[in-house]
């Protein structure tokens, strides 16, 4: 009986000091109208190496189907990579909204800005709506939050290469991780306060937003690559920001 007890004692210890379960991401990256074909094969390939190397699982899908309740519970978040245009029907609507709500992240990525314009919901949890944008060139972003795990690792000053977004409507509750200067270069469309970068919490979970990202030449930087990893650490649950270092003392 002794016997039986320790046993019985070890088991329960045992199970206390289980590993926690690992997190999951999902990828969405169905188009219905242009498809950034490069950005997706690159991305797809890049986030899963990211998983790998910082612990959490990823699964891929084109299949709106996959938008269930059930299905769902089993991530942190969801990735909407590259998506355009219409890519879910009112039933999966419904049920990613749940799942925002019942404390999930979402993560955009570029031209998830060009989706879903008759679902009001959508444009807010993403922070805004794509416009239209100049031939890609290089710009000036200003990095105006150091202090964030998806750009403490930026310059002050980055200049990159890219697509450069104009929105047709911003949202009004976004913490703001990088503008662009639009005196850098031609075709900007939306002034002094042109928002490239933000996260915000939204309807009881996680919204993080990048316009960057066009093909697969952003995914090959390590700085973006870290910018996304951010993201997603956010989205999943993570912090946002950084513990401050006390100067001076």
């Amino acid at each position: 009986m002794r016997l039986y007890l320790l046993l019985f004692s070890a088991i329960i210890l045992m199970g206390s000091f289980a590993p926690p379960k690992k997190k999951k991401i999902l990828i969405f990256s169905k188009t219905s109208s242009y498809r950034h074909k490069e950005s997706i094969v690159a991305g797809k390939k890049y986030i899963m190496e990211l998983g790998s190397k910082n612990k959490f699982g990823v699964d891929t899908t084109e299949n709106a189907d996959d938008f269930t309740p059930e299905n769902l519970k089993k991530y942190a978040a969801v990735v909407f990579l590259c998506t355009t245009g219409n890519v879910l029907n009112d039933q999966q609507q419904l049920a990613f909204e749940q799942f925002i709500k019942n404390g999930g992240g979402y993560v955009g990525i570029h031209s998830s800005a060009d989706t879903e314009y008759d679902w009001p919901w959508f444009g807010e949890l993403n922070g805004a709506y794509f416009k239209n944008h100049p031939r890609p060139q290089e710009a000036v972003f200003n990095v105006v939050d150091q202090n964030n795990i998806a750009t403490a690792h930026l310059p002050k000053v980055w200049k990159r290469s890219d697509e450069l977004y104009n929105f047709k409507w911003i949202g009004t509750d976004l913490h703001v991780l990088i503008t662009i200067d639009e005196n850098s270069y031609t075709g900007g469309a939306n002034g002094d306060n042109h928002p490239m970068a933000w996260y915000h919490d939204f309807d009881g979970g996680r919204a993080f937003y990048t316009a960057l990202g066009h093909d697969n030449k952003s995914w090959e930087d390590p700085l973006y690559l870290q910018h996304v990893l951010g993201g997603i650490k956010y989205a999943m649950g993570e912090k946002p920001e950084l513990k401050s270092i006390a100067s001076g003392k």
